[in-house]
């Protein structure tokens, strides 16, 4: 159950900084949009992508056994 809340809360911040540098682009500072966009890109390439490449694995290995 912890790891569910988790995720949501987490899930939650990510698209509230995304929100913010939207927000920030739509006010005109597209150097603050650009930071925060790339920091973003720069987290789930470093922390979440190779977590999501073992869950994909692990689903397609799930799907081949009989």
């Amino acid at each position: 159950m912890f790891d569910w809340v988790f995720a949501f809360i987490h899930l939650a911040g990510l698209l509230a900084a995304l929100g913010y540098a939207v927000y920030s682009l739509a006010r005109g500072n597209s150097a603050r949009f650009a930071l925060i966009v790339a920091l973003l890109a720069a987290y789930y390439y470093f922390v979440l992508h190779p977590a999501v490449r073992k869950e994909v694995a692990r689903r397609r290995a799930l799907k081949k056994k009989p």
